[in-house]
């Protein structure tokens, strides 16, 4: 069965993941669990593999600048992961994930409801030969309801979950975020998921099926937009970079460029105003609390404004750390990548692949004192382990493996 959990440096060490995801949210998940110490195995379509592969540019480069893949999208989601490719329309393909599945205490995917069901692969037959698999189903829609045949992707969640009503500029159109969120988002709640079913398991000592949908994490993510409009029953606006309820709490101009101001307190409005040579903004009965400021934006708003355009970036940022007051820049991604404290957390990593080559990727932000992140091998070559996960774990030979290849079950490497 699964294997057993001896002494090491890493959380999740002696727990294998089957990984049947693709695109974001699934791979996420999966590669959380990889960098916090799982095995996880990544199984993919022989001649295709995860369609984000393919998803570029940018793509890594060789030495002689070609491009030789695989894209940064497929690199920013796949680090720690084995890649087997199985060719699940086969007999004998779904029969080889369905051993790998009665030997995992994990299974992630993203299939259409009720389409891993035709190869045998759902919920219900799995556990049959392992009652102990956790099984998490990520979906656009989830498992139930009227729009659960619906194929989901990350904007369209964006867009109909409601977070594009709230994001852009309150007289530009309903824009999504830069990143890919909804996935994102669901990707951390199908972790958290898996470990809390990791943690009942070693109760009742039996799996469970996880029933989770993008639709549902995007709604979930509303938080304090969401129940401020089910306490009051109004529709919140775009207010581009301002916030809803703190004021003053968004982008100000510079006589130079650009520079947010994060208020939260009144303590830390009056030290502002001050700085601004306007301390009697912060006894005006309109600006001297929270509330009073939200309610009169429209007046504080532009008074700011006018104080902060008198100095440059550099000079307000300067000034505001020295007095306690939150503020910081607008960095593109140029600059945060060049910025001394993402050195000194360490989230840049460098990764050596198979292939020779060496990708840039972005570091796992946990830092743990006692089982600390680590980071297993770089994303997988299509089909890379398929070999050496086979004859491992279900005991192939290479004539076997040969024998799969040549009807083109499998693909990748198979070893000697």
């Amino acid at each position: 069965m699964t294997p057993a959990r001896t002494p090491d440096a890493r959380a999740l060490s002696g727990l294998r993941v089957l990984d049947l995801s693709r695109i974001l949210a699934g791979p996420t998940a999966t590669q959380l669990l990889a960098d916090l110490g799982a095995e996880v195995i990544k199984i993919e379509r022989p001649g295709h593999g995860d369609d984000t592969r393919g998803w570029g540019p940018p793509f890594l480069r060789g030495a002689d600048g070609a491009e030789t893949g695989p894209s940064a999208y497929f690199l920013s989601a796949n680090r720690g992961k084995q890649s087997v490719a199985v060719n699940l329309a086969d007999p004998r393909g779904q029969a080889l994930v369905r051993a790998l599945a009665a030997q995992s205490d994990i299974l992630v995917e993203n299939f259409r409801p009720g389409d891993l069901a035709r190869y045998g692969l759902d919920y219900d037959r799995l556990r049959e030969a392992n009652p102990r698999l956790i099984y998490c189903s990520i979906t656009g829609f989830g498992q139930t309801g009227p729009n659960a045949h619906r194929a989901g992707y990350d904007f369209l969640v964006q867009g109909e979950g409601g977070l594009m009503s709230l994001t852009g500029a309150p007289d530009g159109p309903p824009t999504k975020a830069g990143v890919g969120i909804a996935d994102l988002m669901c990707g951390m709640y199908a972790a958290v998921g898996v470990l809390a079913a990791v943690e009942a398991r070693h109760a009742t000592g039996r799996g469970q099926h996880i029933d989770l949908a993008l639709m549902d994490a995007q709604v979930a993510m509303l938080v304090n937009q969401g129940v401020a409009h089910l306490t009051d029953g109004q529709v919140p606006p775009r207010r581009g970079n301002d916030h809803p309820t703190i004021v003053p709490y968004g982008t100000f101009p510079a006589s130079d460029g650009t520079f947010i101001l994060a208020i939260g307190n009144d303590a830390q409005f009056a030290r502002l105003a001050a700085e601004a040579g306007a301390p009697g903004l912060a006894t005006d009965a309109r600006f001297a609390t929270n509330a009073a400021r939200v309610r009169n934006r429209e007046v504080l708003i532009p008074l700011l404004a006018a104080l902060t355009l008198g100095r440059s970036t550099a000079d307000w940022l300067a000034a505001c750390e020295a007095k306690g007051i939150p503020a910081g820049p607008v960095n593109d991604l140029a600059a945060v990548f060049a910025g001394p404290q993402v050195a000194a957390r360490g989230l840049k990593v460098r990764m050596p692949l198979g292939s020779g080559q060496d990708a840039t990727l972005i570091g796992n932000p946990l830092k743990m004192s006692e089982t600390p992140v680590t980071y297993q091998k770089a994303p997988p070559g299509l089909g890379q382990d398929t070999g050496a996960v086979l004859a491992r774990l279900l005991g192939l030979e290479a004539d076997d493996l040969q024998a799969l290849a040549a009807a083109k079950v499998i693909e990748g490497n198979l070893g000697e």
